[in-house]
């Protein structure tokens, strides 16, 4: 199984025929392809399954377009879809606010705690929530707030992938859930946002050790930070390296990804 990393919360998992792809988002730099494809197109016909966390633009843009190219089925929060004059209709990925526009051919819904199983591939819905996310341009600062009737954040859950022998957790982007993860045990990797520490959107790296503490997994793979968010080239900072050491402290292996690179497990 190779997995690999297209930077913010973008992985593809392949094994054998199988290429599953979390978070078909788009890039959120203004200076380098505003909202261009995290993966490259190139890979987008091969892909088998799209799973998405939530419909933030940095983890959904391309979700429809993707799916269109590649006729694979997205799996994503029953929150994502709704009934509309007979129809099952998706969040719209680069609609404003909360409107559900498209129309998916192949669309699966998963609530946490649930599991479904997709061509052979198990996989059971966690509990996660987005935190706020601070936004700052010049002088000028606004906290968007996850609500019931708020955008940022919505459809939050992270996913259980059972697959070839294998158990893979996306956590997405969350706030810590300590009791909720407890049920989770020993996989084999753990793929879990850790540049929360500035903007509280996500855990920051002590959080992140908490889970992993918590967890047991056999391999970390830390994600969402050091990405760039409007104009700046590094809107949520971690230290991943004291990250690494620390998660090695816990007797837990940690691999730190690169964008584009892939490990082999």
């Amino acid at each position: 199984m190779r997995i690999t990393f297209y930077g913010y919360n973008t992985f593809l998992i392949k094994s054998g025929v199988k290429k599953v792809l979390i978070d078909p988002g788009g890039d959120f730099y203004l200076f380098k392809g505003w909202l261009k494809s995290l993966i490259p197109q190139s890979q987008w016909a091969a892909i088998t399954h799209i799973l998405v966390t939530h419909g933030d633009p940095d983890h959904y843009w391309h979700v429809d377009r993707i799916a269109e190219k590649s006729g694979a089925p997205v799996i994503c929060n029953e929150t994502m879809v709704q009934e509309i004059n007979a129809k099952r209709l998706l969040l719209g990925p680069r609609a404003r606010g909360l409107a559900f526009t498209t129309e998916i051919k192949n669309l699966y819904t998963i609530a946490h705690f649930e599991t479904l199983i997709v061509d052979g591939i198990e996989i059971t819905g966690i509990k996660t929530v987005h935190g706020p996310l601070k936004i700052k341009l010049g002088p000028f600062s606004k906290t968007l707030q996850p609500g019931p009737n708020k955008r940022i954040g919505w459809g939050s859950i992270g996913f259980e992938i059972r697959m070839d022998k294998k158990v893979i957790v996306n956590l997405g982007d969350t706030l810590i859930h300590r009791d909720e993860w407890k049920t989770i045990s020993s996989p084999d990797v753990l793929m879990i946002p850790i540049g929360g520490g500035r903007v509280h959107n996500t855990m920051d790296e002590k959080e992140a050790l908490e889970v992993a503490e918590i967890i047991k997994p056999r391999l970390v793979i830390p994600c969402h930070y050091n990405c760039a968010g409007l104009h700046k080239k590094n809107a949520n900072p971690a230290n991943e390296k004291y990250f690494y050491d620390e998660v090695k402290k816990l007797g837990v292996d940690c691999v730190i990804l690169r964008k584009n690179e892939s490990i082999e497990i």
